[in-house]
């Protein structure tokens, strides 16, 4: 057998280190947690997020929307298709430019972010309630010095 380049023992430092593994695999856990919850409201973590990003006074545009969710513009445009097709989401022409696209909650679309809400606050307080206190504060400080 051959002797490999980046030796073992840099796979488990990185392994042990890694922020970006780290934080993927703590994502991909808290999103298949979250998917879970909210099936019965008929929605992934994804598309509550996306939704409650629409839930505001006035319809964001598309642009502001994605910085938001920290997502490209083609990436939010896909995800946005099933909940349009499904009539939780409109996809409006802004007036004083036609290239900008403003995206809006429908009754329907209210009507479920409603039901998730719900489930959503108890799912976070149970994932809060299991944590040392004062550790979901600097879990989000930490998140927001990294992004």
């Amino acid at each position: 057998m051959s002797k490999r380049p980046v030796p073992y023992e840099t796979t488990l430092h990185v392994r042990d280190h890694c922020l970006c593994l780290h934080t993927q695999r703590a994502a991909r856990l808290l999103a298949r947690r979250f998917d879970e919850a909210l099936r019965p409201a008929g929605l992934t973590n994804q598309q509550f997020s996306l939704l409650m990003a629409l839930n505001r006074p006035a319809p964001p545009a598309i642009g502001v929307v994605a910085a938001l969710l920290g997502m490209d513009r083609t990436s939010l445009t896909a995800a946005l298709k099933p909940l349009e097709r499904r009539g939780l989401v409109d996809i409006g022409i802004a007036a004083g430019d036609r290239r900008t696209r403003l995206l809006m909650l429908t009754a329907e679309g209210e009507a479920v972010l409603e039901q998730a809400v719900p489930i959503w606050r108890e799912t976070h307080g149970q994932i809060e309630g299991a944590m040392a206190p004062g550790e979901p504060d600097r879990v989000r400080e930490g998140l927001r010095a990294m992004a």
